[in-house]
């Protein structure tokens, strides 16, 4: 039996989470009360394999009755029902935005007598506990359709049963990276920018990573990264964590932290491992 739990903030992409997971098989329940989960489990377990993949949609909605999740989730965490939880999340701006493109109200609208970023602020406070117990973490603030589909089907591909290692770089101008786990500032190494035959170029080109990589800093902060990684892996799986999110973070996204994003990637298909790479700002001016 497989279930997962969606859930985050209001506005984030839980309605684009149902869809993937609808496409991949998963009997799906929008806003179910807390303490029936418990139920519906049990019934699905006596279904002799008619239902064996569900996800429940569980958010603000739930009103008072949404102060019980945790509870609820810890009680099934502990009985090793096979459950997953997913934590959508977004920047309260890009949430503002989506809510008035639908023209629809916040559910905290009314405790928060029309205020949005009160509203969104509350809803942050009250999520805090949820949040620290998600298995998967996805800030849909600069995340395509494109990109959130593969990422979720990459999260529940039932023939990955291995922890997902993704690599990141960003660029600190444009906001910091919230999902990652572990956040490298690459702003110390010298700076392709300043180079004018460089500077229109990325960490993806040859030219650029040769520049970052030739001096000796460089060398030296990769290798002991690497070393760091190849040691906290095994830690975090041995935790039974399902993702691992890796960032690298230059001024604007574009050169130091793609090429050492990129060194970083290819240092762990060395050893095999499966992993996925995304430059966030690679594109932005």
């Amino acid at each position: 039996m497989q279930f997962v739990i969606i859930t985050g903030m209001s506005g984030s992409g839980k309605s684009s989470c149902v869809d993937v997971l609808e496409d991949m098989g998963y009997y799906c329940i929008d806003n179910m009360p807390p303490e029936l989960i418990g139920k519906f489990v049990d019934i699905c377990n006596q279904s002799d394999g008619k239902i064996d993949k569900v996800a429940f949609v569980i958010d603000i909605r739930s009103g008072e009755l949404f102060l019980k999740l945790k509870d609820t989730l810890t009680l099934l965490k502990e009985e090793d029902v096979g459950l997953k939880i997913v934590f959508l999340d977004c920047s309260d701006d890009v949430i503002i935005t989506r809510y008035k493109e639908t023209r629809r109200k916040h559910p905290l609208d009314e405790v928060s007598f029309g205020n949005i970023r009160k509203a969104i602020q509350t809803e942050r406070e009250i999520l805090v506990p949820i949040k620290a117990m998600a298995d998967y973490y996805i800030d849909t603030t600069n995340t395509s359709a494109g990109e959130f589909r593969e990422r979720m089907r990459g999260f529940f591909d039932e023939n990955s049963d291995y922890m997902h290692i993704d690599v990141r770089s960003f660029g600190f101008k444009f906001g910091h990276m919230p999902e990652a786990d572990l956040v490298f500032d690459v702003r110390c190494l010298p700076n392709p920018f300043y180079i004018p035959e460089l500077k229109n170029l990325t960490g993806l080109n040859p030219e650029v990573f040769t520049y970052v990589m030739k001096f000796e800093q460089s060398k030296r902060l990769l290798d002991k990264l690497c070393n760091l990684i190849d040691f906290l892996i095994p830690l975090y799986e041995k935790e039974g964590k399902a993702q691992l999110v890796i960032a690298f973070g230059c001024t604007g996204g574009k050169h130091r932290s793609v090429t050492l994003a990129e060194a970083l990637a290819q240092h762990l298909r060395d050893k095999n491992l499966k992993i996925r790479i995304q430059h966030r700002d690679i594109d932005k001016r």
